[in-house]
């Protein structure tokens, strides 16, 4: 092993290994043109044992700590890790083969060792302790005391304070769960990429739209099966279908296979691994000193207390419950109507949805995809941003990407100067997971120089057929937006310290900027100019924007009902405070039945394959619905202003909440934006649930 480990070290020094070497591609982007899975271990191996000798420097110091020789250098170390680990886990997600889920597999318990020996690194954390207590006598300024505060902060809460014998009991929990994580993910994808439907001839295709279709016969032409027409579990495939499809039978058989990712039994059933996931969590909560893990996550966020999630998720979950109960009744008339005898399934919401919308409002989504093209919604993204931010984005095809289907953007102000490079990657494809979300192949920051930001945005759209642009539903366009409001979050990032730039917010505060992007897409200001058809160019008719705004809050009910049960989930999943003796399939049956969900509906995320509460929101996923609270109340500003675009209230904004990334308060920052704090009124109002 370590002749083995010495010739890898040896390699990633060579020049022929383009993660080390310098990156002389236009804005130093990765050269993804180069970079292959073999030079990922040797690279990782070199970047370890150089943040490793910068950890020891710091924490044996002879000198008195300083911010300088102690924030500052820590905030400058990890330097080459980072560089290497954003570039490997951003292919991962978006663009993985088997050997990069090989590395994957070994290096995600080694840098989850390698992060806990950090943060559990006594003489370090007593240097950062020492500049904590005397925090009022350094002098500094507010940026800098923020990043001191955070970083004492978050190494309490990794346990630097514990004793020693609990502190290798973290690190050894944080090495199980990096791994129990990998193999989720992996095998929610695995079961992704099993599974697709071929439907031959016209009885299958009966209901699906022209455009669907076209979609459809694409991805079996992908699949190795020209001539026919395929479905797959592409969020973006199977939503439609089940939108669209006169076939019961067959939307029986996609949604089933939609909802059991990750329990199909076998090597890719992920319920063992959640039970053991759990289990640790619990125990790491009880080892840092709160009685659940749901505890110990919130008491770093805005809401504080599982409580006061609890207290959030009580005054929007009757109202949305009732007005399920309500789209059912309405649903189940509409089949009555049509001559069917059954009871509504989960199967066949959307399709009678789409019908009852049809019916009450003549709005027809296959009508709506035909003004919704994928180039110009992208183009109405990057046109509001120059609108309130004074940014343009400008195509550059010398830029090396990873996949042909990625585009690289420079992002620049209206004058000249630069803000950074975005990349956007909006088609499915199964070597990508399914979903939407924003990454970064670079932190903004102004520590080392004026480092200017790589922000990405992926997508699993399906492709239309050759020659033939991309149609979105309205919700994949919300969805765009959406990611494009996380993207601006990053590229306009305007921070001293990495460690507080672009994303790197309370968790239920980071969805914001996401969300309150999202207003933009449906006003008639934006659709006006950009919703043209895709075949005669015309804009969308006032009376589908009509039909559209009439409908907005149509089937909220739905939404948020199986929004805030995947939430209630999480919760309760979290706030075990022993999970031993958990039994996924039935803990999931019991939450359900005690909160009364309908039986037409099931939560978003299914526990065995609920990758967010893997992730990043473990205990975390009601923060879209706190966050709403927020997005709700701010476009109203702007909406009390008398133009969508003032430029008095975009200027507040980008300064405050784009901008700012975590130099404040997360309520504060609010507060400096909309003057007051955010009430839930708009949130309910925006449901229809008021």
């Amino acid at each position: 092993m370590a002749k083995r480990r010495g010739t890898a070290e040896k390699s990633a020094k060579s020049p022929q290994n383009p993660l080390i070497a310098p990156w002389r591609t236009p804005f130093k982007a990765p050269p993804f043109d180069r970079i292959e899975p073999r030079h990922y271990e040797p690279a990782f191996n070199l970047a370890l044992a150089e943040h490793k000798r910068e950890i020891a420097e710091i924490a044996g110091k002879a000198a008195k700590p300083t911010f300088a020789n102690t924030i500052v250098a820590l905030e400058k170390s990890g330097a080459l890790l980072n560089k290497v680990a954003d570039v490997f886990f951003n292919l991962t997600s978006a663009d993985t083969n088997d050997a990069l889920q090989a590395v994957e597999r070994e290096m995600a318990p080694r840098l989850a060792k390698h992060q806990s020996a950090i943060l559990l690194n006594r003489r370090l954390f007593l240097r950062i302790a020492d500049l904590y207590e005397r925090r009022a006598d350094l002098g500094l300024d507010a940026e800098a005391l923020r990043v001191l505060e955070r970083t004492y902060k978050g190494f309490v809460r990794a346990g630097a304070r514990l004793d020693a014998k609990s502190r290798r009991r973290i690190a050894d929990i944080n090495t199980e769960l990096a791994t129990l994580g990998t193999a989720f993910t992996q095998n929610v994808l695995a079961d992704e990429q099993a599974w697709h439907m071929i439907l031959d001839g016209e009885r299958d295709l009966a209901g699906l739209p022209e455009s669907f279709r076209a979609a459809a016969a694409q991805a079996a032409i992908e699949l190795g099966k020209p001539g026919k027409h395929a479905i797959t579990l592409a969020r973006s495939s199977v939503e439609p279908f089940l939108q669209f499809s006169a076939r019961r039978d067959l939307r029986e058989e996609a949604w089933k296979a939609w909802i059991k990712r990750g329990e199909n039994g076998g090597s890719t059933d992920n319920r063992k691994i959640i039970v053991r996931m759990i289990a640790l969590r619990a125990e790491l909560a009880r080892l840092l000193g709160f009685e659940t893990f749901a505890a110990y996550v919130l008491e770093d966020t805005m809401a504080k207390t599982p409580a006061e999630v609890r207290k959030l998720l009580d005054k929007v979950w009757p109202p949305a419950l009732r007005r399920a109960r309500g789209e059912r009744d309405a649903l189940e008339k509409r089949a009555r109507d049509e001559g069917e005898n059954f009871k509504i399934a989960a199967w066949d919401w959307r399709y009678y949805a789409e019908k009852e919308r049809k019916a009450r409002y003549d709005l027809d989504e296959a009508e709506v995809r035909s003004y919704l093209v994928l180039e110009n919604v992208l183009q109405a993204a990057f046109d509001t941003a120059g609108k309130l931010f004074g940014i343009v984005f400008e195509e550059r095809t010398d830029v090396p990407v990873y996949h042909p289907d990625v585009r690289a953007w420079e992002v620049k102000t209206k004058a000249g100067d630069p803000v950074g490079l975005f990349y956007t990657d909006y088609y499915a494809r199964p070597s990508k997971r399914s979903g939407a979300w924003m990454s970064s192949y670079r932190t903004q920051q102004k520590l080392t120089g004026n480092v200017r930001p790589i922000v990405v945005n992926v997508m699993s759209v399906a492709r239309g057929a050759p020659g033939t642009p991309a149609l979105l539903s309205f919700d994949d366009a919300r969805t765009l937006f959406h990611e494009l409001g996380h993207g601006l979050h990053g590229l306009l990032s305007d921070v001293t310290y990495p460690s507080l730039a672009m994303t790197n917010v309370l968790h239920d505060f980071v969805e914001l900027p996401s969300q309150l992007y999202e207003h933009w897409l449906s006003r008639p200001e934006v659709l006006k100019r950009f919703a043209l058809h895709a075949e005669t160019g015309k804009p969308m008719p006032q009376r589908l924007l009509d039909q559209l705004e009439a409908a907005r809050t149509f089937n909220q009910g739905f939404q948020t009902v199986e929004y805030t049960a995947s939430t209630l989930l999480d919760l309760e999943l979290h706030s075990l405070a022993d999970a031993t003796a958990l039994d996924v399939d039935a803990f999931e049956s019991e939450v359900l039945a005690q909160i009364g969900m309908p039986a037409e509906i099931a939560p978003r995320h299914r526990i065995p394959h609920f990758q967010h509460i893997i992730g990043g929101y473990a205990a975390g996923y009601y923060s879209y619905l706190w966050s709403e609270v927020m997005d709700a109340d701010a476009f109203a500003a702007f909406v009390e202003a008398g133009n969508i675009f003032d430029k008095k209230t975009a200027a507040k904004l980008k300064t405050h909440i784009y901008a700012a990334g975590n130099k404040e308060d997360a309520l504060a920052a609010y507060v400096a934006f909309r003057g007051r704090p955010p009430e839930i009124d708009g949130l309910l109002r925006k449901r229809g649930l008021a």
